[in-house]
């Protein structure tokens, strides 16, 4: 058999190809999809945006969570460990970034 049958030709605009900045993730699930929001908190801002939203199966989620896990293994062996500086998952960070307080 051809390898030509397996090959996907996958197109990248010059749009998509700038990419959107992201600086916190938002996840969360239901039973049939997860819902990934990537957001971009600008610093003195009270305000944060969703830059972009991908929804897709648990069995994509869990394909995304072993191809991070292995590039971020690939990376860690070229540039050394990433810190973690938040706990359980969570970001140890102010949300406001310097800017100031709002109280609920």
């Amino acid at each position: 058999m051809s390898e030509k049958k397996n090959q996907i030709n996958i197109e990248l605009t010059e749009e998509l190809a700038q990419g959107i900045y992201s600086n916190l993730t938002i996840i969360s699930h239901s039973p049939s999809e997860f819902v990934f929001d990537f957001i971009r908190i600008v610093p003195g801002t009270p305000k944060a945006k969703v830059k972009s939203r991908i929804i897709t199966t648990p069995e994509n989620a869990k394909k995304l969570l072993f191809a991070l896990q292995d590039n971020i293994s690939k990376y860690e062996n070229n540039f050394g460990k990433i810190k973690n500086t938040g706990q359980g998952g969570t970001p140890n960070m102010p949300m406001n970034f310097g800017g100031p307080m709002v109280k609920a």
